[in-house]
């Protein structure tokens, strides 16, 4: 592919440009077709949504407005005129219905200091309602105004839905126009040239863009989501990066090694190539592990990163060589002066910070591998305490949001009234004196177990032979009350009163029941996708390396560097140490989602560095070097482009870390450590070690596994073409019995630790 690339460079070039546009335009012809509330969701709530869009009932969004005082009560004739003013300027918006007073629906709290202004949208959820909400708030917001001593807040679906649509517009272009200089810098330095440093850039950029519209197209086969968008530019400019990095940084190692320009491509297309096409389809598979969750949102993040990798590896050994063979040098124009320096001088000895650490490391390997092991099984500790939820609002947002307030005010004053639980019934007969008897014995029932609140609102669909049924539950929403509360409302009062009627289902949704399914289903998911991953990604190691060693330290190393994330994360996120420093605090518990979506990207990413690094070790050894040599040369030869990618990768993800939401949080926080223990400890310290002490046994593969496919490297290289020196005398002959002469490898390899081997042999 490289070779017919760097041949055909125009063509590969025009043929990349027309891919990203068509690409492009024939998504956004074809628009997204995003996930519906019944897909998103598995269990209970899953199948209420179903009946409700079945029988064609949109469920409204609820708002509520509460007006509180802190010496008014609510019989004061200024706390009625405030409620009045409230009513009358919802009302005049055209936009609500139901409005009402809490002097008729008894919304007033029990200290009588605070009553809630009920109503909902005019329209179902949705976009319009999205957009009609902020003139609804604005009305409110001037009452407010009107009353400063008093608090008069609104809260809804509706208004958190569009308060989310904002943040997450706002959030997913500042990661986009912060991750992209980030990069741009980082690279600058890593090449000390200005053409080399936006080559990737620009690549990832464009594979970026021509995976949004693919995914758009696929949104209609399988449909795809907000979340999805984000992993996809998270994952996709961190490897879209890399894997040009990789490329790039191995022809100019080649060039300045004396190969032309034709042999450098070949070299770096042959090595680097194959080493981005190994990890793009590891990331590939271990993505494939999400459609075992069998979770809708899970199956959409996996498939954009699936494209969006395809798309990136397709770039990197296509368009990059045609790139580079029509600039040759001129790829390190724009020069930086002492940024170019420093970067030669690294590439002709090797990183100082890098040979200071491989020296002992290489020199004591069993106290190596035996002190990083304790440091990452330490940082793993806490991953035994490790909490999953799916996070309520008030856990979502950050302190001191308004939103985040206003729904506390409500939840102090009103418990339970903010997250009720919802029963979707579906009768045979709704009007029937059997089932008008459940649906009253269903209150009593409720209210007699004491973790079932009012106010009990049924909403009657006669002509759908549906009802519906709010329920306020005891607890916070996502504490163990809240749970208890649950667990009753489905396996007591509801069988013994609703189920009790033939024909009758009723299945329980709301926020609680949601978090409650989901943590099941993700509970049922972990061992198969786990199984999933670990299996694949140990048999490409094992099909690629044709090692049974170094397939078998991969899994262990990446299940290292994925254990130390799930530490840092509980100790940040849910027992809040450090939590401080990132803006944040600790919530008490994980979003349900991101430990299991942590580990599919990782094990994928940390296969990048793994199958680089191992790739060059693997080279000189077949190239004759004894595997301690070769471990050193591979280690040292890598180590610059593996620091340059892994500052990108922690870069880009900790921009995530930054961002509102803390789920999207938790994610970029957790990619960015296991980022970065995964290109220092392990790849500089522990797989060292561990290859030096296993020696020769590295590459053993037992004889019955000889007839599995082979895809390991086998091509050739040419030799490197050293400068011409000036004429010598006749070259003397060699002694001979000797060893067989060692083929030279590809640029200037070290000679620490290596007895009985001259310069000469190098």
């Amino acid at each position: 592919m490289g070779g017919w690339s760097a041949r055909h460079r125009r063509t590969a070039v025009a043929g990349w440009l027309l891919f990203v546009v068509l690409a492009a335009w024939l998504g956004g012809l074809a628009g997204s077709v995003k996930l519906g509330d019944a897909e998103q969701m598995p269990g209970e709530v899953a199948r209420a949504q179903q009946i409700l869009d079945d029988a064609g009932i949109k469920s409204p969004a609820g708002e509520s407005v509460i007006i509180q005082s802190t010496t008014l009560t609510t019989g004061d004739p200024a706390f009625r005129s405030a409620v009045g003013e409230v009513l009358g300027a919802v009302g005049r918006t055209g936009l609500t219905s139901g409005a009402r007073s809490p002097y008729q629906s008894g919304a007033v709290s029990a200290d009588k200091h605070a009553a809630l202004v009920q109503f909902t949208m005019a329209d179902a959820e949705g976009t319009e309602t999205d957009k009609q909400v902020s003139t609804v708030l604005d009305a409110v917001a001037a009452v407010q105004a009107h009353h400063p001593d008093l608090v008069i807040e609104e809260f809804g679906s509706a208004s958190a839905d569009k308060w989310f649509q904002d943040q997450f517009s706002d959030d997913f272009a500042r990661a986009e126009w912060t991750a992209v200089p980030l990069a741009l810098g980082i690279l600058l330095i890593a090449f000390g040239a200005l053409v080399a440093a936006v080559l990737p850039v620009m690549l990832a950029l464009t594979a970026f863009i021509a995976a949004g519209g693919l995914v758009a197209l696929s949104s209609h086969l399988l449909h795809t989501s907000d979340d999805a968008g984000s992993v996809m530019l998270l994952v996709g400019l961190a490897v879209g990066v890399d894997y040009c990095l990789f490329y790039l940084r191995r022809e100019r190692e080649e060039r300045a090694a004396g190969h032309d320009p034709e042999t450098a491509l070949r070299i770096a297309a042959a090595t680097s190539g194959r080493a981005v096409l190994v990890s793009g389809l590891t990331v590939v598979v271990a993505m494939a592990g999400m459609f075992l969750t069998g979770i809708a949102d899970f199956q959409a993040m996996s498939m954009a990163t699936i494209v969006v990798v395809v798309v990136a590896v397709l770039g990197s050994v296509t368009v990059l060589p045609a790139l580079l063979s029509m600039l040759g040098d001129r790829v390190e124009k724009g020069r930086v002066p002492l940024l170019h320096r420093l970067r030669r001088t690294d590439a002709a000895g090797g990183s100082r910070v890098w040979n200071a650490v491989l020296t002992p490391v290489l020199r004591r390997p069993l106290a190596a591998a035996v002190l990083s092991t304790g440091v990452l099984l330490a940082l793993a500790a806490p991953l035994l305490t490790l909490r999953t939820a799916n996070l309520t609002f008030e856990q979502q947002l950050p302190k001191g949001n308004p939103l985040v307030q206003t729904y506390q005010r409500i939840d102090a004053a009103f418990p339970g009234n903010p997250a009720p639980a919802l029963v979707v019934v579906k009768a045979a007969d709704l009007g029937s004196p059997q089932m008008k008897r459940a649906i009253a014995d269903f209150r009593s029932a409720a209210l007699a177990t004491g973790q079932l609140h009012e106010p009990i609102e049924v909403t009657l669909h006669s002509a759908e032979n549906v009802a519906e049924i709010q329920v306020p539950l005891a607890g916070s929403g996502n504490d163990k009350a809240s749970e208890d509360a649950l667990r009753t409302l489905r396996e007591d009062v509801v069988p013994r009163t609703l189920g009790a009627v033939p024909g009758t289902e009723a299945p329980v949704t709301g926020s609680t029941a949601g978090s409650h399914d989901f943590n099941q289903q993700m509970s049922r998911s972990v061992l198969p996708v786990f199984g999933f991953v670990i299996a694949f990604a140990f048999l490409l190691m094992l099909l690629s390396f044709r090692s049974l060693a170094v397939a078998v330290t991969a899994v262990l190393l990446n299940l290292l560097s994925v254990g130390a994330a799930y530490g840092v994360l509980s100790l940040v996120f849910q027992h809040g140490i450090g939590a401080s420093l990132l803006g944040t605090a600790g919530v008490g518990a994980i979003e349900s989602w991101v430990p299991l979506f942590l580990f599919v990207i990782l094990f994928g990413l940390s296969m990048d560095y793994h199958v680089f690094v191992v790739s060059r070790i693997k080279e000189a050894h077949d190239r004759g070097m004894d595997t301690r040599s070769a471990v050193s040369y591979g280690i040292r030869t890598t180590a610059g482009v593996v620091s340059s990618a892994a500052v990108i990768m922690v870069a880009v993800f900790a921009v995530f870390g930054t961002l509102s939401m803390q789920s999207m949080k938790q994610t970029g926080v957790g990619l960015a450590v296991a980022v970065l223990v995964d290109a220092t400890v392990i790849r500089g310290v522990l797989l060292p070690s561990v290859m030096t002490l296993l020696g020769e046994r590295n590459w053993y593969l037992p004889r019955w596994l000889n007839r599995l496919p082979d895809l390991s490297h086998t091509e050739a290289l040419p030799s490197a073409a050293a400068p011409q020196p000036a004429p010598q005398p006749a070259p003397q002959p060699v002694p001979a019995p000797g060893p067989a002469p060692v083929p030279q490898l590809v640029g200037r390899a070290p000679d620490d630790h290596r007895p009985g081997r001259s310069p000469a042999d190098v």
